[in-house]
């Protein structure tokens, strides 16, 4: 197409390298782009984007609205943090090759996982005197309930704080801080280079639903500049993270709900896996099922089915009663 198209990203550093990226992408298909960058909502024409749940879209509505008052063309997300029912009048344009899906706790530099027994992704308290005497010994940092509960089922007697931000300014309040450590992306830290040494992969931890996944959205009206990103598709990434996503749609989870889903093609399966945990992290129920490969359109809710009528649902109620 000879149109030039106006990506819009946000000014973070992981926001305009997954920008970039897509930019990349479309040069390579023959495709003119530029950067638009999005500051704030009151830098341009504001239109509300109407999403299905109020509260989702927390993470993308800035762009989002952008796009619906035609100041971009496409907009460029990481996949975990868009709404499972678009904004009226945008649609999913491409679905990036996945990174990695895995969680990653990284330690503060003053506390070596040697210095306080963390060996295989377990703890022990043998090498607890090494600790310098500032560090508050288990204390960990994330804003992300998912993290937090999977954490205290595994370690109930840790303690959390909060942590927001972008990835620079997390790492650097982490380096801040008497926190043992912080939970972090794989992705984001590894796409811009950032992963420090001493961190660990989290193995057992599940992910969120489409994490480490880009989505490229555009208008429903603008078949062109559809065509045009749809070549970006990479189909075994779309397959897995639509499944994750039907996955949190059925459980009616958001940013307050302990939800993670993680499916995986193997062979000529999908292996889906997924749970969903009382924000204490006490009670848990989980699903693996596999899928034929040419049977996973309905994968997401048969497996979040599944949790529902396992326990699930009461987990559910009683986190929203808590909310209320």
């Amino acid at each position: 197409m000879n149109r030039v198209i106006r990506i819009g990203t946000r000014d973070s550093q992981l926001a305009v390298w997954q920008a970039t990226w897509v930019q990349q992408l479309l040069i390579e298909k023959g495709v003119a782009s530029e950067l638009v960058y999005i500051k704030s909502e009151g830098d341009i024409d504001l239109v509300t984007p109407l999403y299905e749940i109020g509260v989702q879209g927390i993470f993308t509505k800035t762009l989002d609205a952008a796009l619906l008052s035609k100041k971009i063309d496409i907009a460029v997300h990481s996949m975990k943090d868009v709404p499972t029912q678009l904004a009226k009048g945008i649609r999913e344009a491409a679905v990036l090759k996945r990174a990695s899906h895995k969680d990653l706790l990284v330690f503060k530099d003053a506390a070596t996982p040697e210095a306080i027994g963390f060996v295989n992704g377990e703890w022990s308290m043998v090498n607890r005197d090494l600790l310098p005497i500032e560090h508050s010994p288990f204390t960990i940092a994330t804003s992300s309930v998912r993290r937090k509960a999977q954490w205290l089922n595994r370690f109930p007697h840790h303690q959390f704080d909060n942590l927001r931000g972008n990835v620079n300014t997390r790492l650097r309040k982490l380096e801040e801080s008497n926190w043992m450590g912080a939970i972090f992306a794989a992705a984001g830290l590894e796409r811009i280079q950032l992963r420090p040494e001493k961190s660990v992969e989290l193995d057992w931890m599940l992910p969120a639903p489409a994490q480490g996944a880009v989505m490229v959205v555009c208008r429903e009206d603008e078949k062109n500049i559809f065509e045009a990103c749809h070549q970006l598709n990479h189909a075994a990434t779309a397959v897995c993270a639509t499944a994750e996503r039907q996955f949190l749609r059925v459980l009616m989870g958001g940013c307050a709900t302990p939800i993670s889903a993680l499916a995986e093609i193997s062979g000529t399966e999908m292996i889906f896996s997924g749970n969903v945990l009382s924000l204490d992290g006490q009670q848990k129920v989980e699903v693996i099922k596999s899928f034929s490969l040419t049977n996973t359109e309905q994968a997401g809710t048969e497996a979040a089915n599944e949790i529902m009528e396992n326990g699930g649902a009461a987990i559910i109620k009683a986190i929203r009663n808590h909310a209320g």
